[in-house]
């Protein structure tokens, strides 16, 4: 900086550029703050076209929440009206879009909302989503025409779907995150429905070894795809010579059972399954 220069006089479009680069805690909880050119640039649509809500510590008794409701002189947080205020700022223009894990937090009306006020949105990551409400997900899902990569997270009742939705409408769709127990019906829906997929990762899943070479023979245009620490399938020779096309094959920790568990599968499947009725 030129001496006697100050970062206040910064030309807007520069202080947009910086802050473009700055994630959602710094952009409402530092960068207003500074000074009144700061807080002008921060509430650029440029500015939040990367909606990372993952990153905040949004539980009621977190730093974050804590935080923001003193600065803002509010009686307590409210995610919903949290993503609201951010979804605004981004003048639909968002591309990026991370909700919060737990369905507690983003319930469905969140991502309701958010599939309206955000139609740009290129890469979504999931929260869970109470099992009642699962079958209004796919019509969801169905209205983002420009996603490109879906972290579904927990593999829901509605996977198969969601897959349909997702051929119909997402004409560049190319990548998909997933964990979970995984079958034929599985397998082949996603050779199916997403056969020119590029990028998949199904880390910590259930998944067999007829069910991966499904995989293997149906998606040809696979460039990367992660299944380290699955259970169900050993990496032997067959594995190996039908993903020799793919330039980025993870599978680290998989195997069959563990050695000292001949049951692993079974029990695996068992937690899941309880994961999944806990959370109805």
């Amino acid at each position: 900086m030129e001496e006697g220069r100050r970062w206040e006089d910064l030309a807007v479009d520069c202080l947009v550029h910086v802050f473009s680069r700055l994630n959602l805690e710094d952009l409402t909880l530092c960068v207003p703050f500074v000074c009144k050119s700061w807080h002008k640039a921060s509430l650029d649509p440029q500015c939040w076209k990367v909606l990372n809500f993952r990153a905040l510590d949004l539980m009621p008794w977190g730093t974050f929440s804590k935080t923001f409701a003193q600065e803002y002189h509010i009686k307590s947080f409210s995610f919903s009206s949290f993503m609201k205020l951010a979804t605004a700022r981004s003048c639909r223009s968002a591309i990026e879009l991370a909700l919060p894990s737990t369905a507690f937090i983003a319930p469905l009306p969140d991502l309701i909302y958010a599939s309206n006020e955000c139609p740009r949105v290129k890469l979504l990551a999931l929260p869970d989503i109470l099992q009642p409400y699962e079958k209004h997900i796919p019509e969801i899902i169905g209205r983002w025409k420009e996603l490109e990569f879906l972290d579904m997270g927990l593999k829901t009742s509605s996977f198969v779907p969601i897959l349909e939705q997702i051929s119909l409408n997402c004409r560049s769709f190319v990548g998909l995150q997933i964990y979970g127990c995984l079958y034929r019906e599985d397998a082949l829906a996603i050779v199916t429905h997403l056969p020119k997929l590029k990028y998949l990762a199904m880390k910590g899943s259930f998944l067999g070894k007829q069910e991966l070479l499904v995989i293997l023979d149906g998606c040809r245009e696979l460039e990367e795809l992660d299944v380290t620490r699955c259970r169900g399938f050993d990496v032997d020779d067959e594995v190996l010579r039908k993903a020799s096309g793919i330039k980025a094959f993870e599978y680290k920790g998989s195997k069959l059972h563990d050695d000292y568990d001949e049951y692993e599968d079974v029990l695996w499947g068992m937690v899941l399954e309880v994961h999944r009725n806990h959370r109805s």
